[in-house]
């Protein structure tokens, strides 16, 4: 098995756990707990779980602050929609780089989008939850990030 893989996974399908090793290192962080101990002890996990998982682990915006972003919708062919997924994005202060469109097969297109994302914010998966419950968009998928 390649230990250096990279999966981007859903909160709903994360163990427990590992979302409160995220939340110990936030504590620790942002300096609301001092010690591991302290940190371990407020999320309710072992000290051993945390040391276990604390280096594959992390939110995915503090992997993409201030990167590039590729996402892959799938939506309908209709007047206006790429244009609001296109403001959505910019009012996430998020760059556009690239826009491909595939030629509409059904009333269905595919439009990959790059992006570079605010340097300062972190709602990269805010602004992929917002594209995906657009009345209109099918699905979203994030295709790479640099």
């Amino acid at each position: 098995m390649d230990d250096d893989k990279y999966f981007i996974v859903k909160k709903k399908a994360v163990p427990e756990v590992l979302l409160k090793v995220v939340e110990a290192k936030r504590l620790l962080d942002s300096e609301r707990a001092m010690t591991v101990q302290e940190a371990t002890d407020a999320v309710e996990i072992s000290r051993s779980s945390f040391y276990k998982y604390r280096d594959d682990i992390f939110p995915f915006y503090e992997n993409s602050r201030g990167k590039t972003i590729t996402i892959m919708l799938q939506m309908d062919d209709r007047p206006g929609l790429l244009s609001r997924v296109l403001n959505q994005v910019a009012r996430n202060e998020a760059n556009i780089l690239t826009i491909h469109q595939s030629i509409p097969v059904n009333g269905i297109a595919l439009v990959t989008l790059s992006m570079e994302l605010h340097p300062q914010k972190d709602g990269s998966a805010s602004l992929i939850n917002e594209i995906e419950t657009m009345d209109g968009i099918h699905f979203v998928k994030i295709v790479s990030r640099e």
